[in-house]
């Protein structure tokens, strides 16, 4: 005679209403920079043209979700990526004024509407702070070593998520954050500098994501039959 002793529930397969998803995909960050000022130990450079641009960059995120209910979520997305700032105008001359490893991570909290057949639609609001590794100067600019000061602001936030069945979905989403920075350059042939840079980046985000409950992880099998 066998008889199964259970202990707990079987964990399960996804589950498109589940309280847990974590997605993989792709992010495009455009940077909508502007520069408010270039100052060096000898005077002030913005009225004479100073500027940079910093490069777009495409980048691999890892997302999780936790539903606090049906409508109402808390999301944190974060990857690495590298920024390049370039000069132009009167720095152009000067290439790649610095580079650097960046931490991006955004939290919002999301409201996420009632299901349209497959689609859900979602909003949310948040913060994000940026960590800068330490970058380094282009060459032409002569400078010893350049620093980055963190970033932090507010997040928006819109999106939707397109049920694919058994918790698999494909989710598309935009961000828009409001950043600014302080960039230091030393030891230029013009002294320090300094420049204050808004950032203001546009996140476009395709990922795939797998929803199931927590409890499931934790949920012990049947155990062995007792013959």
């Amino acid at each position: 005679m066998t008889v199964a002793v259970g202990v707990g529930a079987p964990a399960r397969a996804g589950d498109s209403n589940g309280n847990l998803q974590v997605r993989l995909g792709l992010t495009g960050v455009l940077f909508d920079e502007s520069v408010k000022s270039v100052s060096t130990d000898l005077g002030d450079l913005k009225p004479a043209g100073a500027n940079a641009k910093l490069g777009d960059v495409a980048v691999p995120t890892a997302t999780i979700t936790y539903f606090f209910t049906p409508n109402w979520a808390v999301e944190a997305i974060c990857c690495t990526a590298k920024i390049t700032a370039k000069g132009t105008g009167l720095l152009a001359p000067y290439g790649d004024l610095a580079d650097a490893w960046v931490l991006p991570p955004i939290v919002t909290l999301q409201y996420r509407f009632d299901r349209i057949h497959s689609f859900q639609p979602y909003v949310g609001a948040g913060v994000q702070w940026i960590h800068y590794w330490p970058g380094k100067a282009d060459n032409l600019l002569g400078a010893t070593s350049v620093d980055i000061e963190d970033s932090f602001g507010f997040a928006l936030q819109a999106g939707i998520d397109y049920d694919l069945g058994d918790g698999w979905s494909l989710v598309l989403d935009v961000k828009k954050t409001w950043l600014d920075t302080t960039v230091k350059w030393y030891g230029t042939p013009l002294g320090d500098v300094r420049s204050k840079i808004d950032l203001d980046p546009w996140w476009l985000t395709a990922s795939l994501g797998y929803r199931f409950n927590v409890e499931d992880l934790f949920a012990r099998r049947s155990a062995a039959p007792i013959k």
